[in-house]
């Protein structure tokens, strides 16, 4: 069993509800809050969505709030994802992937979580399952603009937006693209921002991707996970920091890697030596690969991964 990463009002299934403002009574654990305590809102927009083909499942999201990343984004590679946003309820990430675990549909997680929870009419989520199915809830208090919108493999909501367009341009979006599911949700959050956002601006933004074993070595199931804690462009920091990830641990098609011949052997050696890395070609360009950190894209020294050479060529 691979572990998770991070009754009822109707769900929203196709389109986007208007919803009165509100404030909670409960805090984030569902509790009665007490008079003049802080309010803890998660005002933001997201989507839970997946890719059954390369089986990968995952979150994006971005909100006026500081560290969205520890709050929303859940999943588990064959089993969903799950966003939980407004005065949100972190106990529907872990209960709804296991929920999800024994069989029950986005839908019927949804409505599981909802009606046991008091603070329901507080509370925003989105679902997506193993199959694919999509589930989106926006309780009757939460403050407008608020709503959500699904369709095939994913589940869009935001709450404290500008308007419904945010959310349509999330939808939009996803049903328009294709390619790597991270870059899809990146582009996602970049149509929503364009769209209006959350009315209040932005703090944080983080990205979430889950495979089995599709993490680093093999040996994790977490092949994505970003976060921008604090930032005045938090969309524009977490696309610096997923090219910074897909340098590092990114795979190029092996039909694309250099041979490495003598007269590129020569060049390595060089060029290598002038950092300090000499002896035995494979041992000094290994030690110079895990030293940056691209180990993971190195395998001998016949051939060569040209996003390595690249950053050798570029340090000396």
């Amino acid at each position: 069993m691979a572990d998770p990463v991070q009754g009822s009002f109707p769900l929203v299934p196709t389109s986007c509800v208007r919803r009165p403002r509100g404030r909670s009574p409960h805090d984030l654990f569902g509790r009665r809050r007490q008079v003049g305590a802080l309010a803890r809102t998660v005002a933001t927009y997201s989507i839970a969505a997946c890719d059954l083909e390369a089986r990968q499942w995952g979150v994006a999201t971005q909100s006026k709030f500081l560290s969205v990343g520890s709050v929303v984004p859940w999943a588990e590679p064959e089993v969903g994802a799950i966003a939980t946003q407004a005065y949100a309820n972190p106990r529907y990430g872990p209960q709804g992937l296991d929920l999800l675990r024994q069989g029950l549909s986005a839908e019927e997680v949804v409505e599981r979580l909802t009606s046991e929870d008091e603070g329901r009419n507080h509370r925003q989520l989105g679902i997506v399952d193993g199959q694919g199915r999509a589930a989106s809830y926006t309780g009757a208090e939460c403050m407008e603009w608020a709503g959500g919108r699904t369709g095939a493999r994913y589940s869009a909501q935001g709450n404290i937006l500008v308007s419904a367009e945010t959310v349509d341009a999330i939808a939009e979006t996803f049903e328009q693209s294709s390619g790597p599911l991270a870059e899809r949700l990146l582009d996602c959050l970049d149509a929503a921002q364009g769209a209006g956002g959350d009315r209040r601006g932005q703090q944080s933004a983080a990205l979430l991707i889950v495979e089995r074993d599709g993490g680093y070595a093999g040996l994790s199931d977490v092949v994505v996970e970003l976060r921008v804690e604090d930032h005045e462009r938090p969309l524009e920091e977490l696309r610096r920091l997923y090219g910074l990830h897909k340098a590092i641990f990114g795979k190029t098609p092996e039909r694309f890697w250099v041979e490495v011949d003598e007269e590129l052997a020569a060049e390595l050696r060089g060029r290598l030596a002038s950092l300090g890395y000499e002896g035995e070609l494979g041992d000094a360009f290994f030690r110079w690969a895990g030293n940056e950190n691209l180990e993971e894209r190195v395998d001998g020294v016949e051939r060569v991964d040209p996003v390595v050479l690249e950053e050798l060529r570029r340090m000396t």
